[in-house]
């Protein structure tokens, strides 16, 4: 059976120290402790004194400072790591954890868990190829010595980076290893372990290299692991829950998550609160529980985006710099129906096509897979066709030969709308309102990762009235910006109430706009 060696790095807060580790142990698992030489020594002290006598926790033989970005954390794991291996011959596993991670599943879980996969779980991405790197230095982190904290010394830090860049001294990553990157919190085997210390004594040449680039706790393991052990024997994940704001802050979880942190499919989560007392003592007594369910739903990051997101309409101002001067055309006219349900959308321009002869396209801007023509490359995904999006609809308008194109866009869109308003061309809008039932938008949230199959009755309850909420608020969005042109059809309304405004926005007779807007089952789910 699995037998974990936790790897604790920490610096503060010495009462948690303890009942973390008095609990991790209690059922047999085992910690080695780095305690940051830099930090209060009698912290040191009390967490020696409450553990010195526990058979299971040992103490790294060399304390170190830490500090954040440096190669010091990749030491002080490693003294962590030589500790562990050496005292505890029967680990199988090695996880490593920060002073704020919790247990959300039992021990009897994650040791079941741990043996039904013999595999290493451990983020590895490719470091050039991978957009886990979102914004500031990549490949200078890699190629420039840094022998200064960024956090304590930015003068030193980048001082010496752009006298490094002025001189040309950049160095050659070494000629065997890919670099990779992910997260630093990673549970490997006993024999991945062995292999990375030895690895560290006999290639003196690598670790050179890693102890002066930047943030190496986010490459050593990740690169080592990727470099000593098969692919198909590594799990590219984390086994630590863990969000973070759009600022790069990590999310911190409080008493009132405890059902959500459990139904997530991860082992442990970051960071739980220091003041969530409640919610520590139920996870510490779960630990060390029994013949206990746990129903996966792991809706935890679709629904922390969703509900964050709501605060954020993300009107535009100004025009992005690649549509400067690149209208659609003051000649040509550009019909939007915006529906949030997708199929009543595509039934109505299914009928529409049979009696028009506009070119008509459905959610381009929300479905991956949305039929378009080869244009170069900027309709292969929708990130380009968002960013470029003036620039696809003129393409698509010479494509068909047509002054005039009919598009799909989901009501949140309103960015999009207001982008295309903007332009010189002639743009009509279509709203499309359908009623919404419980059954419907619950769906709807197990659609988009909001909810899962086995999300308690309990948080749909809750989730329930965001969510309507979120529909009617779009919808109302739209209302207020008072575009020109906005025709609505209702599903409410009877079949002549749908006809003008139908008639009007396709510019067709009334009587062709009456059989369309007869569709059979236009509105049915």
């Amino acid at each position: 059976m699995a037998k974990i060696a936790f790897i604790l790095l920490c610096h503060k807060d010495p009462d948690a120290i303890i009942a973390q580790a008095r609990r991790l142990t209690a059922v047999g698992d085992h910690m080695a402790i780095h305690f940051d030489a830099s930090a209060n020594p009698e912290h040191f002290k009390q967490i020696k004194a409450a553990l010195g006598d526990n058979p299971n926790v040992c103490f790294a033989k060399k304390r170190i400072n830490c500090g954040w970005g440096e190669w010091s954390l990749v030491q002080a794991t490693l003294y962590a790591v030589e500790a562990a291996e050496a005292a505890f011959p029967r680990a199988t596993h090695f996880y490593m954890l920060s002073g704020d991670c919790m247990a959300i599943k039992s021990a009897e879980y994650a040791h079941d868990f741990l043996d039904a996969n013999d595999v290493d779980y451990i983020e590895s991405f490719d470091y050039f190829e991978s957009d886990w790197i979102k914004t500031g230095m990549k490949e200078e982190r890699l190629i420039y010595r840094h022998y200064f904290n960024e956090r304590e010394n930015k003068a030193l830090f980048y001082g010496s980076y752009r006298l490094q860049q002025k001189l040309g001294m950049t160095r050659k990553i070494p000629a065997d290893i890919q670099v990779m990157i992910g997260s630093q919190w990673w549970c490997l085997r006993r024999r991945t372990i062995e292999w990375i210390l030895n690895f560290t004594r006999e290639r003196k040449d690598v670790m050179r290299f890693f102890r002066t680039t930047w943030i190496p706790d986010e490459t050593f393991f990740q690169t080592l692991v990727r470099h000593l052990v098969p692919e198909n024997e590594i799990d590219t994940r984390t086994l630590t829950f863990l969000l973070f704001t759009d600022y790069g802050m990590p999310v911190t979880f409080y008493d009132d998550h405890y059902d959500l942190l459990l139904s997530q499919d991860f082992l442990f989560a970051r960071k739980i609160s220091p003041q969530a007392i409640t919610l520590k003592k139920r996870l510490g007594d779960l630990y060390a529980a029994e013949d206990v369910e746990f129903k996966i739903s792991n809706e935890g990051g679709s629904l922390f985006k969703f509900l964050t997101g709501r605060g954020r309409i993300g009107r535009r101002f100004a025009t992005r710099f690649w549509e400067t001067e690149s209208s659609l055309g003051r000649e040509r006219e550009l019909m939007i129906v915006a529906c949030k349900k997708w199929h009543v959308a595509k039934r109505l321009l299914g009928h529409a096509k049979q009696k028009t002869n506009v070119p008509m396209i459905e959610y381009l801007f929300s479905e991956e897979d949305t039929p378009l023509p080869d244009l170069g490359g900027i309709q292969t995904t929708l990130g380009k066709r968002t960013r470029h999006r003036r620039a696809l609809m003129r393409m698509l308008f010479d494509y068909n030969d047509s002054d005039r194109l009919l598009i799909c866009l989901d009501p949140e869109n309103i960015d999009l709308l207001q982008d295309f308003y903007s332009d010189r061309s002639k743009t009509k809008l279509l709203e499309v309102e359908c009623d919404f039932t419980d059954e419907y938008l619950l769906g709807h949230a197990k659609r988009v990762g909001l909810a899962g199959e086995k999300t308690s009755k309990e948080t749909l309850d809750q989730l329930l009235p965001t969510i309507r909420y979120d529909v009617v608020f779009e919808s109302d969005r739209i209302r207020d910006a008072n575009f020109p042109n906005h025709y609505r059809l209702r599903e409410s309304a009877s079949i002549e109430e749908n006809t003008l405004p139908l008639a009007e926005f396709l510019s067709i007779p009334e009587e062709v706009a009456r059989d369309i807007a007869a569709t059979e089952h236009l509105f049915t789910d």
